[in-house]
């Protein structure tokens, strides 16, 4: 079996001397990250081989923690930029996320023009969650309707944090915000549910992409935001394997650990087992060995 493969983009420049992100740099590392995981001259070929031109491409991205410590505006309006420049019509690319007021504290405008692109959340009047309850495995809830009508292929755009349960959050995780009831799914370190969510329909048939916001890694404490443990790496990960991108994920945030003297996460007992249920199930690899990591700088 060929190995799944993770494009690595890091940028010396992204992040400025005084901590702010460099937004020209930004769409740079996308495009780069594009090309180089699907070995295409550009990044338009590149999509074409991820999406097709009459997709409705829904962008889900993580905004509960606050202005420094979610998915950044600057990258999500990047990424459906490079969309629409490949032929995917903007009306029908979705930025979003569970709810209008975490999108407005993240730093987004909210846009609801219908023959434009759209900045919305789930609780939108004429939006909200589905009425019938969807059942897998352990999973019992209800779908934003963004995620189970409207979008017919689904890029998860996520933040690298270290997490309190589940040792890691990232791509997989970054689903959480799809479904009505979340909290139900934190027991026994989110094993198996982070993994049986991903491989619910609405999310398994649709997910496309997987691009990791590790520009600022959350590497202790998280998720929430804490300063002194939080690293600019001006990185950006990119995947078509949901579970090789957070198992990528995973670590960076071990290696930032142990460079500042910190236990790993399976010394505090929070190793993030639901990739190893991932990997079981077939939804992607978690065994670092298995996995093609491609670098470059920009």
């Amino acid at each position: 079996m060929n190995p799944s493969r993770v494009a690595v983009i890091r940028s010396a420049t992204v992040i400025t001397p005084g901590g702010e992100i460099h937004t020209p740099k930004i769409p740079l590392m996308i495009e780069r990250g594009l090309s180089l995981l699907l070995g295409t001259p550009d990044a338009r070929e590149a999509i074409g081989q991820i999406f097709r031109p009459s997709d409705r491409v829904g962008i889900k991205i993580n905004t509960i923690g606050g202005r420094l410590i979610s998915t950044r505006p600057e990258l999500s309006l990047s990424l459906a930029e490079s969309l629409h420049r490949a032929g995917i019509q903007e009306k029908n690319i979705v930025i979003w996320d569970r709810s209008n007021r975490e999108l407005r504290e993240a730093g987004y405008r909210l846009r609801s023009d219908r023959n434009r692109l759209k900045v919305f959340a789930t609780d939108t009047e004429g939006a909200g969650y589905a009425t019938e309850l969807f059942s897998h495995l352990n999973i019992g809830s209800l779908f934003s309707t963004i995620q189970s009508n409207f979008v017919t292929a689904s890029a998860s755009l996520a933040i690298l944090k270290d997490h309190g349960l589940a040792g890691v959050t990232a791509s997989m995780k970054n689903y959480f915000g799809a479904i009505h009831n979340p909290n139900k799914y934190h027991d026994d370190r989110c094993d198996p549910y982070i993994a049986e969510l991903f491989a619910a329909s609405p999310i398994r048939n649709k997910h496309r992409l997987s691009l990791i916001d590790a520009l600022r890694v959350q590497y202790h404490r998280g998720p929430s935001f804490h300063a002194q443990w939080a690293e600019p790496c001006g990185m950006l990960i990119l995947s078509l394997d949901a579970v090789a991108a957070d198992s990528v994920g995973w670590q960076v945030i071990e290696r930032l650990r142990s460079r500042k003297g910190l236990p790993s996460l399976e010394e505090e007992k929070r190793r993030p087992d639901y990739l190893w249920t991932a990997e079981k199930m077939g939804l992607g690899t978690a065994t670092p060995e298995k996995i093609q990591i491609l670098e470059d700088e920009v």
